[in-house]
């Protein structure tokens, strides 16, 4: 039986790191891109030194030849420039569309069919640019970003509660930036709600460091950002596609009509397969929810104003 060829463009610590996950779970040949062919070669190398300690039987091969990537069924494009100290990720919208594009270009003049997971911030325009670009319909394009929203926070509910963070469920919706939207009402902790078990001002801390956990972890890295969880999150996206598992995952997907929201990508629960994002799921938000939810669409759609210029 062929194999799932899953191509991941940025052979950085993201890239590199999704890559070995990828490999670990055996979800398919991968091809690791990088315009800096060497270390795509040798980190693709590395990863094969790795198979027959860690009993992984995949092929892995770096490159800097789109040409490699050919009949793709997933593409993770991870390229474009961190975040630095002081930087948010609005920040990088110039720089980082012009390297979404190009990539964008590359990938679907070989893989046409292929589903494309957006790892570059800022995230949600991104993952604009990309389906603009490729054209592709809208379930084919999607962003990481609220996976790891409520995975970091989750990790942080746990270290406060002292408990195992996969007994603790929670969903963080709306741009993966300072205005994401963790629900209080949808967390819980093995069932109990989490108003229960903390005070609502520890909360509000823990809802405030999720929304700055990026920023956090680039403060103290002073050079890169995050990539151990972003990894780890774009890999269980990847597993959802390529083994058609229909996880309900949170996603920066194109929402038009649910949630009050027309025509915009952002993060929400959605099901993924193999077609990609097969259903948006549509949670029920109160009136402060929606409003928080809607303030952070705004924001994402007042970024979007900027970038027209920018692909064309």
């Amino acid at each position: 039986m062929k194999k799932p060829k899953i191509t991941i463009v940025g052979a950085g610590q993201v890239g590199a790191t999704a890559a070995h996950l990828t490999a670990l779970k055996e979800l398919g040949d991968i091809i690791l891109l990088d315009k800096a062919e060497g270390i795509a070669k040798g980190k693709a190398l590395d990863l094969m030194h790795a198979a027959p300690v860690s009993g992984y039987h995949v092929n892995i091969i770096g490159t800097a030849d789109y040409k490699e990537t050919k009949d793709s069924d997933v593409v993770v494009i991870t390229a474009g420039l961190p975040r630095k100290p002081g930087m948010s990720r609005d920040d990088l919208l110039a720089a980082n569309i012009k390297i979404v594009k190009e990539v964008t270009q590359q990938i679907t003049k070989y893989s046409p069919n292929a589903i494309l997971v957006i790892v570059t911030n800022p995230l949600d325009v991104m993952v604009y640019v990309a389906q603009k670009i490729s054209n592709f319909p809208h379930n084919h394009v999607l962003g990481m970003a609220g996976t790891l929203d409520a995975a970091r926070f989750r990790a942080f509910l746990a270290m406060e509660l002292n408990v195992p963070s996969r007994d603790i469920k929670s969903f963080v919706l709306g741009g993966h930036g300072d205005l994401m939207l963790p629900l209080i009402r949808h967390t819980e902790v093995k069932g109990k709600p989490i108003y229960e078990l903390l005070p609502e001002q520890k909360i509000k801390e823990l809802i405030e460091r999720t929304q700055k956990g990026g920023a956090e972890i680039v403060k103290y890295l002073e050079i890169g950002s995050a990539f151990y969880a972003p990894a780890s999150c774009v890999v269980e996206i990847v597993d959802s596609i390529v083994n058609d598992k229909k996880e309900i995952l949170l996603a920066s997907v194109y929402v038009d009509g649910k949630y009050n929201t027309k025509g915009v990508y952002i993060g929400v629960p959605a099901k993924i397969g193999k077609d990609g994002v097969e259903e948006v799921i549509e949670l029920d938000l109160n009136k402060e929810e929606m409003e928080k939810f809607q303030k952070s669409v705004e924001h994402v759609k007042k970024t979007l104003e900027k970038v027209g210029g920018m692909i064309w």
